[in-house]
């Protein structure tokens, strides 16, 4: 479903990508590990179209998506869910959850299509539904995050790119975000490509995952055989790790 072949990225002069390759196919679950700086946000960034690439070979299918406007990625079915979540404060839930319907209704799609959809976010957040008129600024954190999420999925991608979701929020409200992504993958065979400080709890969720490094894909491989590499064990697994998923 996706392709990245020697992506390059520049901020200014700083080189942040360098020849990045990675692939995911249809209903997959991705994670990118590595520290902060090592071009994590970048990669989803430059996918979404937010960040211009500077060279290389980006598809999404069967098309060539390098170059174009983010909102021409998300009309494909591509959406990114933004580190530090990025709502609308002073606009409620619902009006939140229009906006990220914004192209479908510019393709003048059927309203009642789309208010049946943000009924389904309001199923997968039940939280959601007793907040639907509340100011997205006035709620938590956990619940901003699903707001986010919510938001994404009302463009009805494809495929899903998620940016640090458990950042600053409660073992049980991850526990609760994961869940729903496995979720979406199960009943939509929604793609997913996964950014997750908690490394050890991204591993869990996904199929795969790459390793990065000052902008280098360092590793690759299935999520259990990185788990057990011993390499990532003591760069990202330590025991200090906060653990979420074996309690």
């Amino acid at each position: 479903m996706l392709r990245l072949k020697n992506i390059n990225t520049y901020y200014g002069k700083v080189h942040a990508l360098k020849n990045v390759s990675l692939h995911l196919a249809e209903g997959e679950i991705v994670t990118l590990i590595g520290a902060n700086g090592a071009g994590k946000t970048t990669i989803l960034n430059t996918i979404s179209g937010v960040t211009p690439a500077a060279g290389g070979e980006l598809f999404f299918g069967k098309e060539a998506i390098i170059g174009h406007a983010a909102d021409r990625v998300v009309s494909l079915g591509l959406s990114q869910v933004p580190e530090g979540r990025q709502v609308f404060k002073p606009l409620s839930v619902e009006d939140n959850l229009r906006l990220g319907a914004y192209l479908r209704y510019r393709r003048r799609e059927s309203r009642a299509d789309i208010l049946r959809d943000m009924e389904q976010i309001f199923t997968l957040f039940p939280r959601l539904a007793d907040r639907r008129r509340q100011l997205a600024g006035t709620m938590s954190g956990g619940e901003q995050q699903m707001l986010a999420i919510g938001r994404a999925l009302m463009a009805k991608p494809r495929m899903l790119l998620l940016d640090e979701p458990s950042m600053g929020l409660a073992p049980l409200v991850v526990q609760e975000i994961f869940r729903v992504l496995q979720q979406l993958r199960r009943e939509q065979g929604t793609t997913i490509l996964l950014v997750e400080q908690n490394a050890k709890a991204a591993l869990k969720l996904a199929d795969r995952g790459y390793v990065l490094e000052t902008g280098k894909v360092i590793l690759e491989g299935a999520a259990d055989e990185l788990l057990e590499n011993a390499e990532v064990k003591r760069a990202y697994l330590g025991k200090d790790k906060k653990e979420i998923w074996e309690r």
